[in-house]
């Protein structure tokens, strides 16, 4: 099947970065937020970050123009009657995302693919409130969009061969190269990414050494491009409480199990970038 109209459930972080993504990629794209002020917000966003891109002369404004005119936003999830994919980016909590498939199910052609941008929730779980499991899997997006060149593809129990190979064709038509895993939670990358992220804040915690020195040592010690620490600022501590808790829930492996300091500064409101304040303070 040829995709040539794309929806995107949620226009927040990953969202807007998925629908700039898409447009610069040439398609279609519908994005809806449940209100005019989120979608205002997330629209802002993607203008925001193609005005980057011609400041630093990776794109022209006649390919920001371009892209822009691609984009419909929307509060109404009867917008997505004519998309060929759907990709679901809304909060990370299971009955929000499982109310949004069974209303996609209902809303968009027989033929149109669904897909959810979750990082560690349980799909087949999503794809079993609709009349389509088949034609349900996971895209994974890493974080920034833009720029990290990554995408997981999910595929679930019922997921079908040609979902999949269509997915596998989308992604790559976005410049994304592709991993496939199965169902479980965490998928890839986080599962290999959270453990690392709780043990350095264990160190933190601990008194082995500060938060600079924790970092310091995986960019110029292992090449990481960021350190753990100020990765899970970008990543949102309570989304990576989130995603931690529900991989320790699924195997009860103590590596995954959230270090008393992640959640307390969770408690306090101390969540990373967003709020301005995590492990690093931003609001200067």
């Amino acid at each position: 099947m040829a995709i040539k109209r794309v929806g995107v459930v949620g226009c927040g972080q990953m969202g807007s970065g998925i629908v700039q993504v898409c447009v610069q990629s040439g398609y279609s794209v519908v994005v809806s937020e449940p209100n005019a002020e989120l979608l205002k917000k997330g629209l802002a966003a993607i203008d925001a970050s193609l005005t980057k891109g011609v400041q630093k002369e990776k794109i022209t404004p006649a390919d920001k123009e371009a892209a822009l005119s691609r984009i419909k936003g929307t509060v109404d999830a009867g917008d997505f009657r004519d998309c060929e994919l759907v990709i679901e980016a809304a909060t990370e909590n299971l009955e929000l995302k499982k109310r949004l498939f069974a209303e996609l199910d209902k809303v968009c052609p027989p033929e149109a693919i669904l897909a959810t941008n979750t990082s560690c929730l349980s799909i087949i779980d999503m794809a079993m409130v609709t009349q389509r499991p088949e034609k349900v899997l996971g895209l994974h997006f890493m974080n920034p969009v833009p720029i990290m060149k990554l995408l997981e593809i999910v595929r679930t129990v019922a997921t079908s061969e040609a979902t999949l190979e269509t997915g596998k064709s989308f992604g790559r038509s976005l410049g994304k190269t592709i991993v496939i895993a199965q169902d479980a939670p965490g998928f890839l990358v986080n599962r290999l990414m959270v453990p690392q992220i709780l043990v350095a804040i264990r160190m933190l915690e601990s008194g082995v050494a500060t938060k600079e020195d924790i970092d310091t040592s995986l960019t110029l010690g292992l090449n990481h491009p960021m350190g753990p620490l100020a990765l899970a600022d970008l990543i949102g501590l309570d989304t990576l409480l989130y995603i931690a808790s529900g991989i320790y829930e699924e195997f009860r492996d103590n590596m995954y199990h959230a270090p008393v300091m992640l959640r307390k500064m969770v408690a306090a409101g101390f969540l990373g970038r967003k709020t301005g304040k995590g492990f690093y303070d931003y609001k200067k």
